[in-house]
């Protein structure tokens, strides 16, 4: 694997972690997690367990709706 290719591997990880703190901060299951933010529940799976990225720019959309809508503690992007 080049450098380029780990590096977006472990921002993927990183995003993956985030996520599932972002998940626990809004006290919603992993169901409702994905019905407020209108994302199959299959898609939400897939990225908690490492199965496809998600896109960084959509994480940070999400962090930011919980935080505009005080849901958890959505922390800032770096």
């Amino acid at each position: 694997m080049d450098a380029d290719g780990r590096k977006r591997e472990i921002a993927g990880m990183e995003d993956r972690e985030r996520l599932i703190q972002l998940k626990e901060s809004s006290g919603m299951n992993w169901k409702e997690f994905a019905e407020y933010f209108e994302i199959p529940y299959r898609t939400m799976q897939d990225w908690e367990h490492g199965k496809r990225s998600m896109p960084h720019y959509l994480l940070r959309l999400m962090e930011y709706k919980m935080r505009m809508e005080k849901l958890g503690g959505g922390h800032k992007s770096k």
